[in-house]
């Protein structure tokens, strides 16, 4: 395993070559669907693709929005410092794809909606439904600045790629291909982006397995190291990752993805029948244990290559965000064109999640903003808008890369935040679904509390971050194996190196003091990051519940059962009908006929009938 010469980090031309056919490739697919069938020339083809997708495309495009450039570079880097516990998410998907289907997907087949939030405001009002797709902007927003720029500087710190020019040519070239193309476009991008993301990822796989002596060396050497364990049954939640931790808090940290994300609901959508959606949703599932299971044997694979000589303590590398690059050039970078190619499966990931972001913005702020201020606004106009939409949101995204160059380290920031929104829009999703009772005014106050819970939480966390006790890390070969590159550790004969507490993928600064020396209230910051969304998703439908009864709860015959699912007669269908009976609260989803709903309108309860829907005393 030891390398002769330094490692080549330029690109050649041929690199160069393979990078920008994958651009071009994409916004090729964008120009195809901005010239065939309807040339988006309505919203419903725009952001839906007509609702008549077949089940596949949909299915490899909702893998492909799971595996955004963080996911890409993380996951492998997640197993190579802390171990293989991140694999037992795969647990987590299986649940998350039985309740999506059984829970959630039916509820918005039974509306004709676009937008996710249209169906806060049929069953509480057009406030709920403000402050949800606000929440959800706000979220999208900065999370897609920071998927645009992480790769880019990860990949310009360890090749000769230009950070700007990786920024830009991904913002832009998915901006083009997002608003000329619509869903369609989106759809069969990520079809074509998914399989360079594969090949990426079984490129690496392989070529660290040969260097080592074959998997099965690799999986031993990285078990003498301390990072193959899958049994860590402890019930602390403040453990970073345990099996409860992984397995139930990842299901609600991923039910808020694929549950009620607007971004997944509006690929669902496009369908057209709930039997092909549930189809799509099942394939993306099986995509998604693909994924985590080539992640995480990437970062098995890359601890046994890199195993005597850690690139970070060496300072061949800055940031443990750069491995997966470095691996790259490391592998593959005397072989033309190849780097470029698993450099450009990086980038896939990147515009995969832009291009769904945009499509998904574009949605909720025609749907209801637009929409609700010009509710008569001619079709043609009105899908001029959504494309100037996604086009703005795009540009958007591009200067919020901008801005989160200018705030350091920025990663965990971003993926805490994301994951302490998803969950109290979880919670707002789950109280009008699930709960009869609640009203407009619990809905608001629950959100509002969940998400000052979250920030408090997420904030106190980096000032107090949990210790942690990773395996080590050596580096007592690093002079033998690139002795061109090492100049700044003075003797590699021992040594390892420990890393300060991470959550997530990228560090975060050490803890404040010692031990001893924190507050009691730091124990409340030591929150795995794996149970935010069960915490505060929690955290707003308790406070929903409590206050929908003390300002006089919901009327159970004023609800309308098409906006509710009957959770125990789905989840405990062995219970006797005398005990699901009561369970129901009233609603009468006998009224519902089984079988494929149409996707028509119905008549709903209407905005103005919200104050009738109350009692006039609180209960």
């Amino acid at each position: 395993m030891e390398n002769d010469d330094y490692i080549t980090r330029h690109f050649t031309v041929w690199d160069y070559i393979v990078f920008i056919m994958l651009l071009a490739v994409s916004a090729g697919i964008g120009v195809y669907h901005a010239c065939t069938g309807g040339k988006q020339s309505t919203t419903k083809e725009f952001l839906l693709a007509d609702r008549n997708m077949n089940a596949l495309p949909v299915a490899m495009s909702l893998v492909a929005s799971f595996i955004s450039a963080i996911t890409y570079l993380g996951t492998p880097v997640e197993n190579y410092l802390h171990g293989s516990m991140f694999w037992l998410f795969g647990f987590a998907y299986i649940v998350v794809g039985i309740l999506t289907i059984r829970l959630f997907m039916p509820v918005f087949f039974n509306m004709n909606i676009t937008s996710a939030y249209e169906y806060l405001e049929l069953r509480f009002n057009k406030a709920v439904r403000i402050a949800g797709m606000l929440t959800f902007c706000l979220m999208m927003v900065i999370y897609l600045g920071i998927v645009i720029y992480a790769p880019a500087l990860a990949l310009s710190a360890v090749t000769d790629l230009s950070l700007w020019g990786s920024v830009f040519s991904v913002g832009l070239v998915c901006t083009f291909y997002t608003t000329i193309g619509g869903m369609k476009a989106v759809l069969w991008t990520d079809v074509f982006q998914v399989t360079l993301m594969f090949i990426g990822f079984f490129a690496m796989i392989i070529g660290a397995a040969v260097k080592v002596g074959g998997f099965r060396r690799g999986w031993q050497i990285a078990k003498e190291g301390g990072r193959i364990d899958f049994f860590d049954f402890r019930p602390d939640p403040t453990i970073r990752h345990t099996f409860w931790s992984v397995v139930v808090g990842g299901t609600f940290t991923w039910l808020a993805v694929y549950g009620v994300n607007q971004s997944q609901v509006q690929r669902y959508l496009a369908c057209g029948t709930r039997e092909n959606a549930r189809k799509a949703l099942i394939m993306a599932t099986i995509g998604m244990l693909l994924v985590v299971c080539a992640a995480c044997m990437t970062g098995i694979m890359m601890y046994a290559y890199y195993a005597d000589c850690d690139p970070i303590s060496a300072g061949l590398v800055e940031k443990a965000d750069q491995l997966v690059p470095f691996l790259v050039m490391d592998l593959f970078g005397k072989i033309p064109g190849l780097p470029g190619l698993l450099v450009s499966s990086c980038f896939s990931a990147a515009l995969s999640t832009v291009s769904s972001g945009l499509n998904s913005l574009a949605a909720v702020t025609g749907e209801d903003i637009v929409k609700s201020i010009y509710p008569n606004m001619e079709e043609r106009k009105y899908t001029f808008i959504t494309k100037v939409l996604a086009a703005s949101y795009g540009l958007l995204a591009v200067f919020m890369a901008f801005v989160a160059s200018q705030l350091g380290d920025v990663l965990q920031t971003a993926l805490s935040f994301f994951g302490m929104v998803g969950g109290p829009l979880l919670g707002l999703f789950s109280l009008g679904i699930f709960f009869p009772c609640a009203n407009a005014v619990g809905a608001i106050v629950g959100l509002l509390s969940g998400l000052i819970a979250a920030f408090w939480i997420n904030i106190g966390s980096q000032f107090y971050p949990p210790p942690l006790e990773d395996p080590p890390l050596y580096t007592y070969n690093c002079a033998a194996r690139f002795p061109g590159a090492i100049s700044n550790i003075s003797d590699y004969s021992v040594g390892f190196t420990e890393y300060p507490m991470r959550t997530g993928f990228t560090e975060i600064p050490g803890t404040i003091g010692a031990p001893d020396d924190r507050p009691a209230i730091a124990t409340m910051y030591a929150l795995s990051y794996s149970w935010y969304s069960l915490a505060f998703g929690s955290t707003t439908l308790i406070v929903g519940l409590l206050v929908s009864l003390c300002t006089g709860r919901t009327r159970s015959s004023t609800v309308d059962p098409k906006l509710m699912c009957p959770i125990f007669d789905v989840m405990a269908c062995c219970l006797p009908e005398r005990f699901r009976s009561k369970l129901r609260c009233g609603i009468r989803y006998e009224e519902e006929k089984e079988g494929e709903p149409e996707l028509t309108n119905v008549n709903y309860i209407g905005v103005s009938d919200q104050a009738d829907k109350t009692t006039e005393e609180p209960v």
